[in-house]
Parts: structure tokens; sequence; C-alpha cells
């Protein structure tokens, strides 16, 4: 792998693990389950086939974001609906 690709992949890996700190399932089950999904592309040679991971990955990072907002916004919903 070249070295723009692996900071790129490295990079995408601190980022999920730093986001699935929140994951309703505990932290342990995130990172068990992220490990093994880039241990099971670590052999790949082929430069496109790795910008297309870096790109589902960062598809699954916003959509980790997006669950987030979701929580945070329904949390605060039900908080100001109850003082009414």
């Amino acid at each position: 792998m070249s070295s723009p690709l692996r900071s790129q992949v490295l990079d995408l890996y601190k980022k999920l693990l730093y986001m699935g700190r929140d994951w309703p399932d505990g932290y342990t089950v995130f990172r068990d389950r992220c490990k093994q999904v880039f241990l099971k592309n670590k052999d790949l040679q082929d430069e496109n086939k790795i910008k297309e991971c870096l790109a589902k990955g960062d598809y699954v990072l916003k959509e980790i974001e997006a669950l987030y907002k979701l929580k945070k916004y329904r949390t605060l919903k039900r908080r100001y609906e109850s003082q009414e």
C-alpha cells in the first residue's frame, strides 16, 4: 500500500474508533468489529479497491455521526416535551 493511502486508512481507523466510544452495544464490540473488517481487507494491493473501501468507510463514519445526532436530538426533544 502506498504511503498516502496508508495514512488515509490509518486516519479512517482512528476516526472510527473515536466515534465508537458511544456505541450502544459498547466500545469493545464496536472496536472488535471494526478491527475485524480492517484485518479482512489488509491484503488489498489494488489502489482502486483501497479507495473504494475508504469511500465505504467514510460513508459508515457519516452514518454513525448521523445516528449520534439523531440520538441527541431525540433526547433533547424528550426533555423539553416533558417540561410542558
